[in-house]
């Protein structure tokens, strides 16, 4: 998956004759704090809602206010671990997406990014999850999977946690199965920590949950 298959048509991007006062509607129309500016098709940058709140007069044009506006944007080819670093980084609700030098052809809301990530074929087939602690040296996500294939199981998607200062790290592991009873055997026999399991509906009700909370936030 790459940057621009995530592309948002639903949300147009500023023109520099918009006026602030526009600009802040559309941000509560469309629930992002965040809008990209373009002169023609060329990315000028991103205003952010107090971006707006701070200009002199909000009533005029962008261009006819002062402004030191942010630059952040990611290639269309890039794929979408580097779209989600960057939004994170930067704490941003959309990104615009650019081909060539500057031509905007669109932006990636957080939304879409998390529906992305709801709909993905990992999270839509039953199975139940796992989480290992691991020292940093002797993670091996081969090893690990050869464990749980040992049980004649799959892994079906993973992601591991680290902090920079950490000796060890966090594998979510999600299996393509229920009862978790004998990969968790074969892992404690190989003297890996397993922090935590879950049934598939348990922790997937807690992950809907987080979900739905998030976005109603972005619906505030």
């Amino acid at each position: 998956m790459i940057a621009r298959d995530l592309i948002s048509n639903n949300i147009p991007p500023l023109k520099t004759t918009d006026t602030g006062e526009k600009a802040l509607n559309w941000m509560s129309d469309f629930h992002v704090s965040h809008l990209p500016i373009i002169d023609n098709q060329t990315f000028i940058g991103l205003i952010s809602e107090d971006d707006i709140l701070n200009l002199n007069s909000p009533e005029l044009p962008i261009h006819a206010n002062p402004l030191s506006l942010r630059m952040p944007f990611i290639h269309s080819e890039e794929h979408i671990y580097e779209v989600i670093k960057k939004m994170v980084q930067l704490q941003l609700s959309v990104i615009p997406v650019i081909e060539n030098e500057k031509t905007y052809i669109g932006l990636i809301t957080a939304e879409s990014l998390l529906n992305y990530f709801a709909q993905s074929a990992s999270l839509q087939q039953p199975g139940g999850v796992l989480i290992l602690e691991i020292q940093s040296r002797d993670y091996s996500m081969s090893e690990i999977a050869r464990l749980v294939e040992s049980e004649g199981a799959s892994v079906l998607s993973s992601l591991v946690t680290s902090r920079p200062d950490a000796y060890k790290v966090e594998v979510t592991l999600k299996v393509n199965r229920q009862n978790l009873a004998g990969i968790i055997s074969t892992f404690k026999r190989f003297n890996y920590e397993v922090k935590a399991s879950f049934q598939e509906n348990d922790y997937f009700n807690t992950l809907k949950n987080r979900y739905d909370s998030f976005m109603n936030y972005l619906n505030v």
